[in-house]
């Protein structure tokens, strides 16, 4: 919330401001960064069991998460350009939903989320203010999966999650203050569908699917090249 919060803020000054600074160009470099919000709207499958579902009512949740993020962007033209979204590790805890409720925070998992998009300026390059739109890939590649608290005292062990490939959208804008600075802040909705498993003590297969399909928030500055 406060990171939505800290864009709407800026959205709002941002308005109300007006500048002579000098827009995006073709051949420009973009550098963004700053603090990135993972909110994930989950939706967990049952949990299955030797291929077999444990419950009717066996699912997951995952946290949300705060994290830098950093993306470059190239503009191929004074309206077109392509990014490359990227962020430090993002970490989220695994968690029991319903029936594994009494799991609580079972498992961690890390995953890095880069994402290649097609962003569309609308406003030209006199303009100050600079909203943009964009599509695109995602590509979500998750490692360092381990059971903790109860998932490890049950004794769950070769937990894996399988990366992912989907698409993402956003919205976003720049309001350039000096020369080359500018403030920013943008939205992406990513569709990560992931199938998770892994086995207990006795050797017995579960399996679960889970789609995270993010929204992340993320507010900053731009530098340009």
């Amino acid at each position: 919330m406060k990171i939505k919060s800290l864009s709407l803020a800026i959205i709002s000054a941002a308005v109300l401001l007006s500048g002579a600074a000098q827009g995006y160009e073709a051949g420009d470099i973009i550098v963004r960064g700053g603090l990135a919000s993972v909110n994930p709207d989950v939706d967990s499958g049952n949990l299955n069991v030797n291929g077999f579902p444990l419950s009717q009512n066996a699912k997951v949740d995952v946290n949300n998460e705060t994290q830098l993020g950093l993306s470059l962007t190239y503009m191929v033209r004074d309206n077109i350009g392509v990014e490359l979204l990227a962020a430090t590790p993002i970490s989220h805890k695994l968690q029991g939903k319903g029936d594994l409720s009494f799991l609580s925070d079972f498992a961690e998992v890390k995953h890095l989320p880069p994402t290649l998009s097609v962003q569309y300026y609308p406003m030209g390059n006199a303009s100050a203010f600079q909203p943009y739109f964009g599509a695109g890939l995602n590509y979500t590649i998750f490692f360092s999966e381990q059971f903790v608290g109860a998932g490890s005292d049950a004794g769950f062990r070769n937990l894996k999650l399988d990366d992912s490939l989907g698409l993402a959208a956003q919205i976003g804008f720049d309001y350039l203050v000096a020369d080359n600075w500018s403030v920013n802040a943008a939205v992406w909705y990513m569709d990560i569908d992931t199938t998770g498993t892994f086995k207990d003590g006795s050797n017995n297969d579960y399996k679960i699917d889970v789609s995270l399909d993010p929204w992340v928030y993320m507010a900053g500055v731009a530098y340009l090249f």
